[in-house]
């Protein structure tokens, strides 16, 4: 079962970045009005369990209803806001970003390993 966190004020981009350099962190940003966003969100909920990231924060931003949060993850991790879009957050830093069909929890699982 995928373990979503809600992200739903900005101050908690701060929790993220102070969390990432204890273990990596991961940011899912999703348009509940999208259906690729919805087959991109069924993709990372179907393969969690066996890429083994179950150590691993996952944070759901929608973002019809919290888009200024996604704006301010753009700018403070340097990324283009994308949806739907999976940012690997580590000590501080993106390490990751990819958006639509081409979100791959195989390749954050190599990188948080």
């Amino acid at each position: 079962m995928t373990p979503w966190q809600p992200l739903t004020q900005s101050e908690q981009l701060s929790d993220i970045v102070r969390e990432s350099y204890e273990h990596p962190v991961l940011i899912f940003k999703h348009s509940t009005s999208c259906s690729i966003s919805a087959a991109a969100k069924g993709k990372v909920e179907r393969q969690w369990d066996e890429v083994g990231l179950s150590a691993t924060k996952l944070y759901y931003l929608d973002l019809l209803r919290f888009r200024p949060i996604s704006s301010e993850i753009a700018e403070k991790f340097g990324v283009r806001h994308e949806s739907p879009q999976l940012l690997l957050i580590q000590n501080g830093e993106c390490s990751y970003d990819a958006s639509h069909m081409g979100i791959r929890l195989s390749e954050v699982a190599q990188l948080v390993k």
